[in-house]
């Protein structure tokens, strides 16, 4: 009891001395309609929980890009939509967001099947990493919010979510009460009709990249579900009930 009350109160005493500013709060919001059908008592639980985010988390620029406030504002704001109704507890264990001002080239080694080391120069966007940081095109973020079903920061900080019991795998750990089964069930036969879609060639509401794996599915489909519900709603039903359990929000209510 005691100790509960120390947190609210510590918290508290954060959202006070770290509030955000109105005018930059304004601005960011005001330039993302992805949050303009959040009612009033979403809006005050998502400026705090931005607030209490950029607070715990490194928003920091790479490769000599001038992070404005607005833009870590604009992060903040749609990393912790996918959490309003969660709880900033399922960003635990890891401190940095890596903001480049556009595509970055990561580099990264990797040994195939074969043993053959190879080196990744493939241009990103955004990148999470498991136990690391959140790393950002800031080109991208700016274009983020815009409602067209795309969406880097939502798609970044849904893998976290997703590793939040081990490797991306699109099945993350679910709430007391959803179904492991269910949820395989809507996701598998989603998934599948998919990936059938594209490899036909066909053009798809949704975009292409969520056929590259079930980790890419589960972020895609989560960015669609946030900016375009009734696209979600139309094509997979039975994965937007699980999107809505799982997320503890009804967006196709809010547009």
């Amino acid at each position: 009891m005691l100790l509960d009350r120390f947190r609210r109160w510590r918290q508290q005493r954060i959202l006070q001395r770290h509030a955000l500013p109105e005018v930059e709060w304004q601005s960011a919001v005001a330039e993302l309609p992805l949050l303009h059908g959040l009612d009033a008592d979403e809006h005050k639980r998502l400026r705090e929980l931005a607030t209490l985010f950029l607070y715990r988390k490194q928003v920091m620029a790479a490769e000599g890009y001038r992070l404005s406030e607005k833009v870590r504002i604009k992060i903040a704001a749609q990393a912790c939509l996918p959490v309003l109704n969660l709880g900033l507890e399922c960003y635990s264990g890891w401190v940095s967001v890596i903001v480049y001002p556009d595509e970055f080239v990561p580099g990264r080694e990797y040994t195939d099947e074969a043993g053959v080391v190879h080196i990744d120069r493939l241009p990103m966007i955004g990148e999470s990493w498991q136990r690391g940081p959140v790393i950002l095109s800031a080109a991208d973020v700016e274009h983020a919010g815009a409602v067209d079903g795309v969406n880097v920061v939502i798609h970044e900080f849904v893998h976290k979510l997703d590793m939040l019991n081990g490797d991306a795998d699109g099945f993350p750990p679910l709430h007391r009460g959803m179904s492991a089964a269910a949820w395989t069930q809507a996701f598998t036969q989603a998934y599948e009709d998919f990936c059938r879609q594209v490899d036909s060639g066909a053009v798809t509401a949704i975009d292409p990249y969520a056929a590259e794996n079930p980790a890419e599915f589960f972020a895609v489909i989560s960015e669609v579900f946030f900016e375009k519900p009734h696209v979600l709603l139309a094509e997979y039903p039975q994965v937007y009930r699980q999107l809505a359990d799982f997320y503890r929000q009804d967006p196709a209510g809010r547009f």
